[in-house]
């Protein structure tokens, strides 16, 4: 079970990574377009629609989907530097409470951001650019990534307490 897991948020990183990346080639081409037509006005049109209400989608779509992954690849930043220099038992400790307030917070999150796609559904809700996109898609990437966050946060606890030992403090990112 920690395997698939594992493979779900590092696809989930990879998804974060390709959006990054399309977020670059659509600003690209916008920027292009942009000089194209200073060069030769009325040739090309001069903007892609919806530019930035997409590279906008596709941000908050990446920075939910990476934060499972980078969770458990130990990007986030904590506060190493103290808990190291504690006993084993006291970093065992320190590291369950975090992780249990953490739960508890994105959970939150999660219920609520699952209650703003609903909303979004149930109202019809779209955004404002030219192209009307239904906000409750990209509210369901958020929603996922942040869920997928609650999952690594109580994937991690659990093999935490499995293994009595800290999982997320290593000396090698002191």
């Amino acid at each position: 079970m920690s395997r698939m897991f594992q493979k779900l948020y590092d696809l989930c990183g990879m998804i974060a990574g390709g959006l990054i990346l399309c977020i670059c080639l659509l600003i690209s081409a916008q920027i292009c377009l942009n000089a194209f037509g200073r060069f030769a006005p009325g040739v090309l049109p001069s903007t892609i629609p919806s530019y930035a209400d997409f590279s906008g989608f596709m941000l908050a779509g990446a920075t939910f989907l990476a934060m499972a992954h980078t969770l458990r690849a130990g990007g986030h930043i904590r506060v190493n530097l103290v808990v190291s220099r504690l006993p084993l038992k006291a970093q065992f400790v320190a590291e369950a409470f975090v992780l249990v307030i953490a739960a508890g917070l994105i959970g939150y999150a999660t219920y609520f951001m699952g209650a703003l796609v609903v909303e979004s559904i149930h109202f019809g809700d779209v955004s404002n650019g030219i192209i009307p996109v239904p906000l409750w898609i990209p509210q369901s990437v958020a929603a996922f990534g942040i869920g997928l966050l609650l999952v690594a946060v109580l994937h991690t606890l659990v093999e935490m307490i499995t293994t009595r030992a800290p999982v997320l403090s290593t000396p090698d990112e002191v």
